[in-house]
């Protein structure tokens, strides 16, 4: 039998903080696996793309990860898929899990971990969110539970969205990606621009910006002259180059394993362009399913019948 956890369920099932430690452990420890996670990526005869990634492994986890996503930017939810947790003992389908949810959580709360990482340290940060969506929204709760914030702006190409956003948060809505810079410490993109939203001039020194927009080819959210002044790490050095995203100093796991300081100085332009790894999968589907047998939570089918 076959546990099927929707929405809902993980909704119910995941908190951040929980989450932020999986991801962290995983940041620490991914590496010692030897075989590397593939991204395979098509265009389709639609308005969209079709994506796996692929296996999602973890040491001491005996389970993998495939990840299957239709992703057509101009609907709502731009991503539909699915997880599938499998036995490492037999390849038994564990648990079948809404992409879409798991994808927001890991992505928003990783990108979330290297936003508080690289950052300066302090409080009362104003932070600053450019595509008001759910990963988005998944950073700045991940934050909430790592450092103190100030103030926030938001910008989306949606007014409506960008408004609702501002209003669970606290925070105001600014017209445009530069205004959002000119006022926030740390910047949170997550978009599907292939224009840069933000160039050098649109910066100062000391900020750090978290970019998610480097999943694709093509896509480009931040301009190659802010990138080229910037300290800049990455989830995965081959995996980004592949993307498209720009070369790093370090990856995120090397940071948190203490092996690159991140940040050098208090001026350093920071930026974080992660492109999601199958890791981040198996860390998020795997804490979900143990949860869910334990709690009763899910549905139970037998795919074979």
């Amino acid at each position: 039998m076959t546990l099927l956890l929707t929405r809902g369920d993980l909704e119910a099932l995941l908190e951040p903080q929980p989450c932020i430690d999986a991801l962290r452990d995983g940041f620490r420890h991914a590496e010692a696996v030897p075989i590397a996670g593939q991204r395979v990526r098509t265009d389709l005869p639609f308005p969209g793309t079709a994506t796996a990634l692929i296996p999602g492994l973890l040491p001491g986890v005996p389970a993998y990860t495939v990840k299957v996503n239709a992703k057509f930017p101009g609907a709502r939810p731009a991503l539909r898929g699915v997880i599938c947790l499998h036995s490492g003992t037999d390849g038994e389908l564990l648990a079948l899990l809404d992409s879409a949810t798991v994808t927001a959580w890991r992505t928003g709360l990783a990108a979330a971990l290297g936003t508080h990482l690289l950052a300066r340290a302090g409080a009362g940060e104003v932070v600053g969110v450019i595509g008001a969506g759910a990963q988005a929204e998944l950073m700045v709760r991940g934050l909430a539970v790592l450092r103190p914030r100030g103030a926030l702006v938001v910008h989306d190409t949606s007014a409506e969205r960008a408004a609702e956003f501002a209003a669970r948060h606290g925070g105001e809505v600014l017209s445009c990606a530069p205004e959002v810079a000119a006022v926030a410490d740390l910047v949170l993109s997550a978009t599907w621009s292939r224009e840069p939203l933000l160039h050098l001039r649109d910066t100062r020194e000391g900020q750090h910006f978290t970019s998610l927009g480097a999943d694709e080819p093509g896509k480009a959210e931040l301009a190659a002259d802010l990138l080229e002044a910037a300290v800049v790490v990455v989830d995965d050095r081959s995996l980004a180059l592949s993307m498209g995203a720009p070369t790093a100093v370090a990856t995120l796991g090397e940071v948190v394993r203490g092996a690159h300081p991140g940040r050098t100085g208090a001026g350093d332009r920071t930026v974080y362009a992660p492109v999601g790894l199958p890791w981040q999968d198996l860390a998020l589907a795997w804490s979900a399913y143990r949860l869910a047998e334990r709690e009763g939570v899910g549905r139970r089918v037998d795919l074979l019948a």
